[in-house]
């Protein structure tokens, strides 16, 4: 085993004195938890986060989950590291490319943190050959609603197996993941991407399902896929190979000053990048909303502290936004209409694509869509909470902005994303709970593993001391 000087405890025998230092922590926040009065609101005292959706606001202190933020070990021999739940893939990746590795999906922004992802999902453009991002956990130790600490894994004889498979979707529902051991998998320095223009969704899924069935494009094997949609006449696929050198009349782009990544896309056909900022091309402008707080005129761009190009300044001016109102009072004072929130992102069946954008551009109207493709990397496995067709491909469907609206409809009824909603079910797509959800309880439920989510509440959590998954994430509490 190596260890990782960044890790939140050193000394001369750094194995034997991170795990002893992390038993103690453990024994702490444990202790926080049950002295917190049954029928108290519990919650993670957390610095950044990732969901766009309202919660409502408590006095309550919360747990302090600090000492478990920090990359414990990385074994560079079974390509596996130790990793506390609260690490965000910034400081994963970080510690993992100097030994030519990395986490087998990498969601796509810097502070989305690894307990985040596994129990609220996560996704990238290796998922339609690595799944997300909790296929690749080995084990867990998880922190339940009675304050106990329980080290679950797949393991058949592993008493706490069914809590492991019900992990994934439950936002923090049933517990908190404090340490997890996670597979890895070898990395090249440099990625070369094609980025490839097809003038119909048709076109673009045919292409897509042929890729990821043969692994390959142009005799190249395929490390990276995912899509761009600039219109209906207008979108790409993105084919990213990692490589050990550059040829010897090319350099590596860099979009992380004035130039803009998904702005390339549309110019150039071919590119390279290192491996770290392919892992976060798309951080620096949050994808394409650094648009909205005019990051991206030039002559602002150009003023901007290149530091303060990313993903959790710009979710910092949207809190603060939705504190204030600024947007909306400076929409109302121009006769503007009011704007709905539409920041979703679903799956779908890969033969169900071509209606869905369809729907979607008729509709709804948000431009640019992310497109990535993802399957199940394990099909005999089965994740109760958010389960798919183990045989079939998905892609993911992402978009994030504001739609005005009009007859009289207001943002908090949220009909374009009842409508999404609808459609998606429809579909027999699924929907990331992340942001805003308007499901019925027996739809959701019906969705949702309810019945198996219903025992897993009573059996790790049976005093309701943690939130229920609907109250989370549909009632916003």
């Amino acid at each position: 085993m190596t260890f990782n000087p960044s890790a939140p405890v050193t000394g001369s025998d750094p194995g034997q004195e991170w795990a002893s230092r992390y038993l103690e922590s453990v024994g702490r926040l444990s202790a926080q938890l049950k002295s917190i009065p049954v029928g108290s609101p519990v919650r993670l005292a957390k610095k950044t986060s990732n969901l766009f959706r309202g919660r409502s606001q408590t006095q309550t202190p919360g747990l302090d989950v600090s000492a478990f933020s920090g990359v414990f070990e990385v074994d560079p021999i079974t390509k596996t590291a130790q990793v506390g739940g609260m690490t965000t893939y910034e400081d994963l990746v970080a510690a993992t490319l100097p030994y030519g590795l990395m986490p087998m999906c990498v969601p796509q922004l810097r502070t989305i943190t690894l307990g985040g992802a596994v129990t609220g999902l996560g996704i990238e453009s290796a998922s339609f050959r690595n799944g997300t991002p909790h296929e690749s956990v080995i084990e867990m130790d998880i922190l339940t609603g009675d304050g106990e600490v329980l080290t679950v894994s797949s393991n058949a004889d592993d008493p706490y197996r069914d809590l492991f498979y019900s992990f994934p979707n439950s936002y923090g529902s049933l517990g908190y993941a404090l340490k997890l051991t996670i597979e890895l998998e070898p990395t090249k320095p440099f990625v070369h991407l094609q980025h490839v223009r097809f003038d119909s969704a048709h076109a673009l899924t045919v292409a897509m399902e042929e890729i990821v069935k043969n692994g390959q494009f142009n005799d190249s094997r395929v490390d990276f896929l995912d899509g761009t949609v600039f219109s209906a006449s207008e979108q790409y696929l993105t084919i990213g190979t990692m490589v050990g050198q550059l040829p010897r009349d090319r350099s590596v782009s860099d979009y992380t000053g004035m130039a803009i990544y998904y702005r390339s896309i549309q110019s150039l056909t071919e590119d390279y990048l290192t491996i770290h900022d392919y892992l976060w091309r798309w951080d620096t402008d949050w994808f394409w909303c650094s648009r909205a707080f005019g990051a991206q005129r030039p002559t602002i761009r150009s003023l901007w502290p290149k530091s303060k190009l990313r993903s959790d300044v710009y979710w910092k001016i949207i809190a603060a936004n939705r504190k204030f109102k600024f947007a909306e009072r400076l929409d109302a004072v121009q006769g503007k209409p009011p704007r709905e929130s539409v920041v979703q992102d679903i799956e779908i069946p890969i033969d169900r694509l071509p209606e869905f954008l369809d729907f979607f551009h008729q509709e709804i109207g948000i431009e640019p869509i992310w497109l990535c493709p993802l399957k199940q990397r394990d099909p005999s496995a089965r994740w109760p909470l958010y389960e798919f067709d183990p045989e079939k491909l998905y892609v993911n469907v992402g978009f994030w902005s504001t739609v005005p609206l009009t007859n009289g409809e207001k943002p908090e009824d949220g009909a374009k994303n009842r409508r999404i909603e609808s459609v998606v079910t429809a579909m027999d797509g699924r929907k990331s709970l992340y942001s805003t959800a308007f499901y019925e309880q027996d739809e959701f439920w019906n969705i949702y593993g309810g019945d198996e989510y219903t025992e897993m509440k009573s059996k790790y959590d049976p005093q309701g001391r943690l939130l229920g998954l609907y109250e989370k994430v549909v009632g916003e509490a």
